[in-house]
């Protein structure tokens, strides 16, 4: 099916590109903050066998996974308040037009303990055109290995971005950003998140209708520019939910 993107151009439905990461059960599925891998297990009670391959008439799993920990999800600004916000009734709409933008961080030693991180800062942006329509931002980090799909991100300090970037990554119009790390924040920064709270402006009138997207993956064969973004979500009550990000090439006028 093509849709008409107003003033813009056309989309074909049957065309998707899928930006998210699977949810498996062995060690190929990217972790992040220190988890486990999922588990996917049968349910076995009563005499019912929850497996086809064990005998029973259907297969019946209990999934045990994090929403934050275990690949691509979505968060609302619930994530970091002592209010309960579900991400749930924070999105309400779901197809934007997206830019999808790649920076290489810049290497800064921290001041607060040495370490040499991998910042996306003002100095790697400045150059990019935003363009003014956008609703949202994906960012891809380069070098972009295939390896984040399976990578385990624990202690390794993957890139984040400063807070300085704010202003040029998610200006009033931008309601989602979406990044293929585990944290728009650096992984170990003392609990402060302090681009979470700048970019739903917890100190002053909460940014409800903004989101918050990590761990993507958008390959190499998707190239920087205007898509139309649709966000697959799943229906749970909680400050995250695994999500699906899809992105459409736009066919210009």
């Amino acid at each position: 099916m093509r849709l008409v993107v107003e003033n813009i151009g056309t989309i074909d439905t049957e065309k998707p590109l899928d930006i998210s990461l699977v949810l498996v059960n062995n060690d190929s599925n990217p972790k992040a903050w220190y988890v486990d891998n999922p588990s996917f297990e049968p349910v076995m009670a009563n005499g019912f066998t929850g497996s086809v391959e064990l005998g029973g008439s259907v297969n019946f799993r209990n999934i045990y996974f994090n929403p934050h920990g275990h690949g691509t999800h979505t968060e609302c600004v619930g994530h970091i308040t002592d209010e309960v916000y579900s991400v749930n009734r924070t999105l309400k709409s779901f197809f934007f037009l997206a830019q999808v933008i790649s920076i290489e961080p810049e290497i800064r030693t921290n001041a607060l303990d040495g370490i040499k991180d991998k910042v996306i800062t003002r100095k790697t942006i400045e150059d990019i055109h935003f363009n003014e329509n956008a609703e949202a931002i994906i960012v891809r980090t380069l070098p972009n290995k295939e390896d984040k799909k399976s990578k385990n991100y624990s202690n390794t300090n993957p890139a984040y971005l400063d807070i300085d970037t704010i202003e040029l990554l998610a200006p009033a119009r931008i309601k989602h950003l979406l990044i293929d790390t585990p944290s728009v924040d650096r992984e170990n920064d003392g609990g402060l998140l302090s681009f979470h709270h700048k970019f739903w402006n917890t100190k002053g009138d909460i940014r409800f209708d903004r989101t918050i997207t990590e761990l993507v993956y958008v390959n190499n064969e998707i190239q920087d520019g205007l898509y139309v973004l649709e966000m697959q979500m799943a229906s749970f009550e909680n400050d995250a939910a695994p999500s699906r990000p899809v992105l459409y090439r736009i066919e210009l006028k």
